[in-house]
């Protein structure tokens, strides 16, 4: 059985199990939170080791074959231009069809949640370089700089490095078929995901206030990653299927939009982009990594939507060109700030954008969607994954990363 039927059957099953419990209940509600955490916990227990070993050794590779900062330009490339592009044609979109507004009532703010990209900065160079490997496995970025200079090291001289190139070669595939067992098994996983998920749901389809932007953020997330996204793999030579494409990437779809967390769908979509597409280690790894950190537009643009109809909640003047383009800017910014959080980026958003950008006035804006805050987080992942899915694959067939496979034995 493929890997999305898996997911898809598993998150049907879930979906009915959700709506058949009682959503206000706060026994089930314990007792779904729990499971979640246990199943987020199955989901990324080989993220660190997959990831350090892979790109380390995606690092040595291309810099014997001299490509690796040519590769990282080009990463860096198609992050900063799809982040543009996805952050202002959602605003774009949410100005055209506008949600209507929500009640506003009065919340004490009981959290200030920021990104503190200070100390997350000081976080990517410990005291000891090895302690990166012992973390919780939510932080990436500083594993991620880790491998870098280990695959930097492994170049320094073949006398002293070729043994330890055969073993962190071998880890990285041994670790990449641990990730793969795991994901075999993420259909019975996505039953607790998406049962919890649909408790939320549920009372969300209660409340009614927020339905115009739920709607708004379903529709628009839906035509982006398999309308849009697709089209611009007509410009790649030679031509290829982008439907085609689309369908070897509804596996991480799935996963990203049920955990709503990047490092659960990492694993998922690894597996993806080898075994549907062919897609080398030196090219995915170095992507994977560089997305995951960098590129979260989709969390962010999801954050702009949200702010913007706080904005309108608030006050019934019209928000201006200088104004959005403002809030376009806040939200390009802090997409490249989100590394820390890979299970709540698109709340993060929304409440970095109502405390920088939004001053007094909107201080405690954020608090209003916390209900919403998983539907947020879940579209805003989904869109995350599939970029990264579609950014990999364009990176990788362009610079002849890939290797054609047969639809019959995609997984």
């Amino acid at each position: 059985m493929k890997v999305w039927v898996k997911l898809l059957i598993g998150a049907f099953l879930g979906m009915t199990i959700g709506f058949l419990l009682p959503a206000g209940s706060p026994g089930v509600i314990s007792v779904l939170q729990w499971m979640e955490k246990l199943a987020l916990g199955i989901g990324r227990y080989a993220v660190i080791p997959v990831l350090v070993f892979s790109l380390t050794i995606a690092v040595y590779e291309l810099r014997m074959d001299d490509q690796f900062w040519k590769m990282l330009l080009k990463n860096i490339l198609v992050i900063i231009g799809a982040s543009v592009f996805v952050i202002f044609f959602g605003i774009m979109v949410t100005m055209i069809f506008s949600p209507d507004r929500i009640p506003i009532e009065t919340v004490e703010q009981l959290e200030t949640l920021s990104l503190h990209p200070a100390a997350n900065i000081l976080e990517i160079f410990p005291s000891n370089m090895l302690s990166v490997l012992a973390g919780d496995g939510v932080y990436l970025l500083p594993a991620c700089v880790f491998a870098f200079f280990l695959g930097v090291g492994l170049n320094y001289d073949k006398n002293y490095s070729k043994q330890i190139i055969s073993i962190v070669d071998s880890l990285s595939r041994i670790f990449y078929h641990i990730a793969s067992f795991f994901s075999e098994i993420l259909g019975f996983i996505m039953i607790v995901l998406s049962a919890y998920w649909a408790v939320r749901l549920g009372g969300i389809i209660q409340a009614k206030v927020y339905k115009d932007l739920v709607i708004l953020l379903g529709i628009f997330s839906i035509v982006l990653c398999f309308g849009i996204m697709p089209l611009f793999l007509y410009l790649l030579k030679p031509k290829v299927n982008p439907w085609l494409v689309l369908y070897g990437f509804l596996g991480p779809a799935l996963a990203a939009f049920f955990s709503g967390d990047i490092n659960f769908s990492i694993p998922v979509l690894q597996r993806h982009t080898k075994e549907n597409f062919g897609i080398r280690r030196r090219s995915s790894a170095l992507s994977m990594a560089l997305f995951t950190t960098f590129c979260r537009c989709g969390s962010a643009m999801v954050a702009a939507i949200a702010f913007i109809v706080i904005i309108k909640s608030y006050s019934y003047l019209r928000i201006g060109s200088i104004e959005l383009l403002s809030i376009g800017m806040y939200a390009l910014v802090i997409s490249f700030l989100l590394a820390k959080h890979p299970g709540d980026g698109a709340y993060i958003a929304l409440a970095a954008l109502c405390l920088s950008y939004g001053g007094g006035e909107y201080r405690a804006g954020y608090l209003i969607l916390k209900p919403l805050a998983f539907y947020l987080v879940a579209v805003g992942t989904f869109i995350d994954i599939m970029l990264q899915a579609f950014g990999s694959y364009i990176l990788a067939r362009t610079n002849g990363h890939t290797e054609e496979k047969n639809l019959v034995h995609f997984i």
